[in-house]
């Protein structure tokens, strides 16, 4: 089997980054988290803060073993898999592989491709630059909706009135905007106690 068919069947994937650091966002916030993050997206924030992950034929493609394999030389047994758009790949291998070696499995995804993998929370991040798959919206766990635009507070409730009930929702100020929305996000949440507020604390800390 070549590396492409490897890659289509998900037992090899083109690894931009891998890394242990603190989980600065969402619900598991000041958790320690090995970061696995996969090259290639087709969605195009214009904010994206990892542009160089887009290209997918630019980053190493490793087999999941050897991917398994280097997060079990670090203590957290925590891992976040995210791009690029990890769900551009079939991620049910990679994902049984971490499961079978003891690993708590997260995912940040735009949801803008059909849901794969075992996980146990998928962090659901829609963008307005491309239509999310339907079928990430009864496995989402937690819908975080970056509000870079008035506009998008809209966009969030949009997105909200189709999650589960179990889903937990937050609203996350666009770094280079934070000064100027974060206001507006603590009001809005004020005002509408469902939401909850995420911040990258990871830039805070100034960790990657």
């Amino acid at each position: 089997m070549n590396t492409k068919d490897q890659v289509a069947k998900g037992l090899m994937l083109p690894v931009m980054e891998a890394f242990y650091t603190i989980q600065g966002e969402g619900k598991y916030t000041g958790h320690p988290a090995y970061f696995i993050r996969l090259g290639g997206c087709d969605v195009g924030c214009v904010w994206c803060d990892v542009k160089e992950s887009w290209e997918a034929a630019k980053w190493p493609v490793l087999s999941i073993e050897q991917i398994v394999e280097e997060a079990l030389s670090h203590p957290g047994r925590l891992v976040v898999i995210t791009g690029g758009e990890p769900l551009m790949y079939d991620l049910g291998p990679l994902t049984r592989l971490l499961k079978e070696k003891g690993f708590t499995t997260n995912i940040e995804t735009s949801g803008a491709h059909p849901f794969s993998g075992d996980f146990d929370w998928v962090c659901f991040s829609p963008k307005k630059f491309k239509k999310p798959h339907p079928s990430i919206y009864e496995v989402a766990n937690e819908l975080k909706v970056v509000v870079f635009h008035k506009s998008d507070f809209d966009f969030a409730e949009e997105h909200a009135a189709l999650v589960n009930e179990s889903c937990e929702l937050r609203l996350q100020p666009e770094w280079s905007k934070a000064n100027r929305f974060l206001p507006n996000i603590i009001e809005y949440s004020k005002n509408h106690p469902n939401w909850k507020i995420s911040l990258q604390t990871h830039k805070f800390m100034d960790i990657p």
